[in-house]
């Protein structure tokens, strides 16, 4: 069996040779682990992201044909990236995005409107300039999370915003056919992120995920990266959402209730907010798709009126 960043055997021919796979956020977790994966399977991968040398050190990890530096969320830039690709694309995978989360009572008109519409604003603008490069049976696949199935004080707008994912899949799918389209709901994910999320606490997270999780270890990028592979291969997908959290959706919110070592480590009062690192720490809070800011990361504190998370490359952390 041929694992991620494996060279295919030369006892069957590569999934994706002769294609061309696009991954806007390509630079670090997920999306790079896919990258690495398609290129792998004899695709031709060009990788996109905000950070300019972050991106130059993922293009050589995964042999990238070529690369371009700029926010997914400037429209015109987005649309310069896929007017200027000179060929036909095969696929495009979205692991950029940033959801946006806090009291629902301390948020304004501005920002529920924002926390409700950017992820899926994001992925329409993707779908709207990709449509005309992607040939048909290709696939447009987006990251979402299971944790749309679980709420928690403070996160509410989180889970409402990918719990909008499935349907809005399902929907351009039919639009965009016969170009395909489908989402992956991930669970924790362990990444670099989760590492600078969790510091010190990542070993107890991944002591207490192999504990509890039906598979009795930890997800990583590279079962991500498998699925991913294989809804750009099978050419019968489109249109669905595909779990890939180790059945943490299942045994959450029995952990989240019966040990003490998974309340939240920051909590305040419900008056001030809770600090969002405490949450990252229980088995049962939506997953985020898109990374902390490293500021926010750092100070554990949520406050009314800031933007705590911003656009980049890793998803699907809890």
């Amino acid at each position: 069996m041929t694992s991620a960043g494996t060279p295919v055997s030369a006892q069957r021919e590569p999934q994706l040779a002769g294609q061309t796979v696009v991954v806007i956020g390509g630079s670090a977790g997920i999306g790079l682990e896919t990258a690495r994966l398609a290129r792998a399977e004899g695709a031709e991968v060009i990788l996109t992201g905000r950070n300019p040398d972050r991106l130059e050190q993922a293009a050589l990890a995964a042999d990238a044909q070529r690369t371009a530096a700029f926010d997914s969320g400037d429209a015109a830039a987005l649309r310069t990236f896929f007017q200027d690709l000179p060929a036909p694309i095969d696929h495009v995978m979205v692991t950029a995005g940033a959801p946006r989360y806090g009291p629902l009572l301390e948020m304004d008109e501005t920002q529920v409107r924002h926390a409700v519409s950017d992820r899926v604003v994001l992925a329409l603008e993707i779908a709207r300039n990709a449509a005309v490069k992607i040939r048909p049976a290709g696939t447009l696949l987006l990251m979402g999370g299971t944790g749309s199935r679980r709420v928690g004080p403070g996160l509410g707008i989180g889970a409402a915003t990918t719990a909008m994912l499935p349907p809005f899949t399902a929907a351009l799918a039919l639009e965009l056919a016969p170009v395909r389209v489908n989402l992956i709901a991930a669970g924790f994910v362990d990444t670099p992120l989760s590492a600078s999320l969790l510091g010190d606490r990542l070993e107890e997270r991944r002591h207490e995920l192999r504990a509890t999780l039906p598979i009795g270890r930890v997800v990583g990028p590279a079962d991500v990266a498998s699925l991913a592979v294989h809804i750009m291969t099978n050419t019968a997908l489109t249109g669905a959402t595909y779990d890939v959290d180790g059945g943490q959706q299942f045994v959450s919110l029995q952990v989240a209730r019966g040990s003490a070592a998974l309340r939240p480590a920051n909590a305040h009062s419900a008056q001030s907010g809770r600090g969002l690192r405490g949450y990252f720490h229980t088995s049962w809070i939506p997953c985020v798709l898109a990374p902390l800011s490293p500021r926010f990361a750092d100070t554990g504190s949520m406050k009314s009126g800031e933007r705590t998370l911003e656009a980049g490359p890793v998803v699907a952390q809890c």
